[in-house]
């Protein structure tokens, strides 16, 4: 029966309609005349009054005005599909198991976790003390605390020392920025201590009545001070014990694993810097571990009697992990401990008192590395495939010998192991039920190397049902990011399986940008370098067109945020590529985001893609960014999606890049503009709200290959 389906889904997939879409006028988007003028170029920008946002300026009704129109046309043209629509979103929700509970972790006495509850979208985070049979303490019940808003974001809990007070931080626009709360554990009761415009990230010391956070700056949402709070204290108070002068540095505060420092992390692009105190002594003031070094990046581990630094100091591109003395810190006093290799990149360090775990990337690959402080043997922990997803899993208590991971491929539902650093044994303590059955069995995954133009080659990860005939008529979604060193990785979506199960082949391009492959291919992918991102993803998509996988009438491509600028990109430089774009939260007016840096976030990026005041990398941008280069050519199909309260890439930029390309293509190809009008950049905040988008997005891809079922 399966096969019959196949079949008669390719039959249908030549013969290309729009009959399950509605053809209804879409809004034209009001012009005004601006321009910009820098480096003797000037360029006319009409849709510049975009800019005015939140009911800051004259047009900010205009601004919501255009957007509803924009959400009222893509229903219209939609409504047709909205069966379908609930059809997936139904098949897709079916699949998460309602009733959960994740795997407790033990600290200072209690065993935490959080569990979910049949029709509930968020959680409830609870603890028993010293036994899995103990009476159940539930800390929070956000389902409860959600009741009325619309967005609803619990982040950074923290338990004080004595076990007493719960500190945590909520957020209730979507904006990044938190309100920090403290409860009190015995009472139930939540205390005064309300602080506001926080990076969400409190810090308990030793003392069970100090707190240390990040405060942000309001307008430009950047981390600019970190403040100490002494409970039962107005916020007005809080004592800044660290300012950072840097505005295109990020700062966060935490508490050393085994407990004993407070550290300050300053990181941008090309540098870092630590700071710390005793967490025992909270009115200390704060110690510089080592200033910061030009294009040096550390991180800082404290174990027993000296510290690990994870550095990329000495040209080592690849990083390498350092050791110094407790009261040596500073970089003449650092020795090496683990050598650079150029074939291999340390992603991440976990410390226990007598092991450290590595997180590594070789050839592209992930592997957990187990390092033996006492006898300085070492060997790597065994997985099943090969192409998959290893994340290590914050294990809280420094002095045991179980290291628990997170492991999934694109076939393989995510899996919990705990692994005995002694005996090298692993143990599965959770993996991931999809309700109503799945086989993996059923599935064939691949991990390919394409040669793009300049002769690198690039990974590509793809999945596809048994019975997928590579004969050029198949649908095929491919995928990529390639933006701050951030790997893609080849990891589980139950939700993706609704794809897949229709016919769909889908496909990761690991382009450069990121950091599969070690960080020579982030450095190759940013600044003077970032067309390499997008001629990569182009030559992939090309490929999988030579080999038949899919043909361009049939191909698909998507990307979100700085993956969202990827796909601008790709759209404009090889529009006849594609059947179908989903660019969702995308960067796509990059020169004139980089120009303000009122914008939030703004400065922190300049090490990523250049400062634009500059003529250089003016002129480098003004070759790709997607919004000045729109031109009067046919585009393919495009589903564009932004949220009004996005603090990454502000809800302008496609609204802007919508509404230029609705002026000047030439096609009657669809292009579609959904806003959520109460989230963000992350989307929805509950666990089953998010896939109304997914389904969204799947309705646009599949309708367009005639299947509606």
């Amino acid at each position: 029966m399966r096969k019959l389906y196949f079949i008669l889904t390719v039959a249908i997939l030549p013969i290309f309609s729009f009959a399950q879409f509605n053809r209804v006028t879409p809004p034209v988007a009001e012009k005004k005349s601006h321009w910009r003028v820098i480096h003797n170029d000037s360029i006319a920008d009409p849709y510049f009054w975009m800019y005015d946002y939140f009911g800051k300026g004259p047009d900010s009704n205009l601004v919501v005005e255009n957007l509803k129109a924009e959400n009222n046309y893509l229903e219209k043209v939609m409504s047709n599909t909205a069966t379908f629509q609930n059809q997936l979103f139904n098949e897709m929700k079916s699949r998460i198991k309602e009733k959960d509970e994740d795997v407790p972790v033990y600290k200072n006495g209690y065993y935490y976790y959080h569990r979910t509850e049949p029709g509930n979208q968020y959680f409830k985070y609870c603890r028993k003390k010293e036994s899995l049979k103990a009476k159940e303490e539930i800390l929070l019940d956000v389902d409860q605390m959600a009741i009325g808003h619309p967005y609803y974001n619990v982040t950074g809990m923290d338990v004080s020392e004595d076990n007493r007070l719960l500190a945590f931080a909520v957020d209730e626009i979507s904006r990044l920025q938190y309100s920090i709360y403290i409860k009190d554990l015995t009472t139930g009761k939540i205390l005064n201590d309300k602080i506001d415009g926080t990076g969400g990230d409190p810090c308990w010391a030793n003392d069970n009545k100090t707190i240390f956070y990040t405060a942000n700056n309001q307008l430009t949402l950047l981390s600019e001070k970190i403040k100490r709070h002494h409970l039962g204290e107005a916020q007005q108070k809080d004592v800044v014990v660290y300012d950072e002068k840097d505005n295109s540095n990020y700062i966060s505060v935490f508490k050393s694993k085994n407990n004993r420092y407070i550290l300050i992390k300053s990181e941008g692009t090309l540098s870092s810097e630590y700071h710390l105190i005793e967490a025992n002594k909270s009115d200390d003031t704060f110690k510089c571990f080592q200033p910061r070094m030009k294009n040096v990046l550390y991180n800082v581990f404290c174990i027993a009697d000296k510290f690990f630094i994870l550095t990329n100091k000495d040209g080592a591109s690849n990083f390498k992990l350092m050791e110094c003395g407790l009261n040596k810190t500073l970089a003449v006093n650092w020795n090496d401990f683990i050598q650079h290799n150029e074939n291999v990149l340390i992603e991440n360090v976990e410390e226990f008192n007598n092991y450290i775990v590595l997180q590594e990337r070789e050839k592209g690959y992930e592997q957990l590395v187990i390092k033996n402080l006492i006898d300085k043997s070492e060997h790597k922990v065994e997985t099943d495939e090969d192409d998959c997803s290893l994340s290590m899993i914050n294990s809280p208590d420094y002095n045991n010998n179980f290291f628990r991971f997170n492991y999934s491929s694109l076939k393989t539902p995510n899996t919990v192991f705990e692994y005995n650093l002694a005996s090298h044994k692993r143990s599965i303590l959770k993996k991931q039920e999809i309700q109503g059955g799945y086989n993996p069995a059923e599935y064939t995954t691949e991990r390919i190397l394409v040669t793009v133009r300049d002769g690198v080659q690039v990974p590509v990860s793809i999945i596809y049902k048994n019975g997928f005939n590579k004969n050029g008529n198949a649908p095929l979604l491919l995928y990529g990011y390639g933006s701050y060193g951030y790997s893609t990785e080849a990891s589980f979506s139950s939700s993706r399986l609704s794809l897949l199960n229709r016919g769909f082949c889908f496909a990761i391009a690991h382009i450069r940008g990121g950091q599969e492959m070690g960080r020579k291919w982030y450095e190759d992918g940013k600044l003077l370098k970032k067309k390499n991102s997008f001629y990569d993803f182009i030559d992939c998509a090309e490929y999988l067109i030579n080999e038949k996988y899919t043909s361009s009438t049939h191909l698909y491509a998507m990307g979100r945020s700085a993956g969202g600028l990827l796909m601008g990109a790709v759209t404009t430089m090889a529009p006849d590529l594609w059947n179908g774009i989903i660019a969702e939260v995308p960067f796509v007016d990059v020169i004139n985001t980089m120009m303000d840096e009122n914008i939030p976030l703004t400065t922190n990026e300049f090490d990523e893609w250049g400062n634009p005041n500059k003529k250089e990398y003016y002129d480098y941008m003004n070759s790709y960014n997607p919004y000045e280069n729109v031109k009067a050519i046919n585009y393919p199909n495009m589903l564009v999606s932004t949220g009004l309260y996005d603090s990454q890439v502000q809800y302008f930029e496609p609204q802007k890049w919508v509404a230029k390309l609705r002026a000047m293509k030439k096609d009657n190809h669809l292009l579609l503009l959904h806003t959520n009008m109460n989230f963000g950049h992350g989307g929805a905040s509950g666990r089953f709200d998010y896939l109304k988008d997914v389904a969204l997005n799947y309705t646009f891809l599949l309708t367009l290959e005639g299947i509606n079922k």
